[in-house]
């Protein structure tokens, strides 16, 4: 009867730790017997990187996003052009304003050491992403693992498939959708910029030509806008950047809701989730994780799971690349 039981944890316990993604098998222990410090030394990696530049844990997130945003998450965005690739840096998302690469290089270099070939880079890119938000004081989750990399890059996808700072709602939506992923995901992942920064190029037309629903702006409004207008003159500058939290912008918390609902969003594609939500269903869950940091913490880890196993390739699709910006 002891050994039922024993065995009947072991099913459970193993069920809990692997996930079925685009019908490759993944898994919390995967590097377990293989590579059994690769965590560990990712860990160390993005802390002592954050400690040199804390700017750095925003870069990991937002490079995650736009890697699983293109054909999955699969480490194509990390392909640099050479041998007829077209590489997804240059796309308008993406060029000037993507980084983090250097510091995927990095990793990348002592897991090769420590594990030659075994570590992809997709799988470095996912827990990379997780480390980065437990630095800033966010929440920590199970990065499920075994992802391959990719053996192409692509540059029309980019351009197409990464939501621009200024998608409307219902653009943002059917994009969420398009990669399997609901208004709560939406929703929840928006809170990644409660960390990180923008150029002012990306809110410019907010500032000088705003819409018609922030034409008429309020006193909450006029502060923020005009302080936003000192940093970011109407001519020059677009490169300068600006904290998309200007509460708290190294810290990985709530108060970019409670930023959405002083009507205090830096991107247009953010003022979106509370001003023209017709349907109250994005604008309610902003309101719950305005006051329940707790509630925002869960759904943003379910979130980053679910977009995590976007698009995952098997052995046979991708491979495990010596150097992240080629293929072998």
């Amino acid at each position: 009867m002891e050994s039922f039981s024993q065995v009947l944890f072991l099913l459970v316990f193993t069920s809990a730790c692997v996930m079925k993604a685009q019908g490759v098998l993944l898994s919390t222990h995967f590097y377990q017997e293989l590579c059994p410090l690769a965590e560990e030394i990712v860990r160390q990696h993005i802390e002592a990187e954050i400690y040199h530049d804390p700017n750095v844990a925003a870069q990991l997130l937002r490079l995650h996003f736009h890697d699983c945003f293109v054909m999955g998450c699969d480490a194509s965005v990390l392909l640099d052009d050479v041998d007829g690739i077209l590489s997804e840096k240059n796309a308008v998302p993406n060029k000037n304003s993507l980084r983090g690469f250097e510091v995927i290089d990095r990793i990348k270099f002592a897991l090769e050491i420590a594990c030659p070939g075994i570590v992809s880079c997709a799988d470095i890119v996912a827990i990379a992403a997780r480390d980065s938000v437990v630095s800033r004081g966010g929440p920590s989750w199970e990065v499920f693992l075994g992802r391959k990399d990719s053996l192409k890059a692509s540059f029309y996808e980019a351009n197409r498939r990464i939501p621009s700072p200024n998608s409307t709602l219902e653009t943002l939506i059917a994009n969420f959708e398009d990669h399997g992923l609901d208004i709560v995901d939406l929703v929840s992942l928006s809170g990644a910029h409660t960390i990180g920064r923008s150029r002012c190029t990306s809110f410019k037309e907010r500032l000088y030509n705003p819409p018609p629903f922030e034409a008429v702006w309020d006193v909450r409004h006029y502060g923020f806008f005009h302080l936003l207008r000192s940093i970011c003159p109407e001519e020059g500058h677009d490169n300068d950047l600006v904290p998309l939290d200007l509460k708290t912008p190294r810290r990985f918390d709530n108060f970019y809701y409670l930023n959405l609902l002083r009507g205090h969003a830096l991107l247009n594609s953010d003022s979106q989730l509370v001003t023209t939500d017709t349907e109250f269903v994005a604008s309610d869950l902003v309101w719950q994780y305005a006051f329940d940091q707790r509630l925002f913490f869960e759904h943003f880890t379910n979130s980053m799971i679910k977009m995590g196993n976007i698009g995952v390739l098997s052995e046979v699709e991708g491979e495990v690349r010596h150097n992240c910006r080629y293929i072998n």
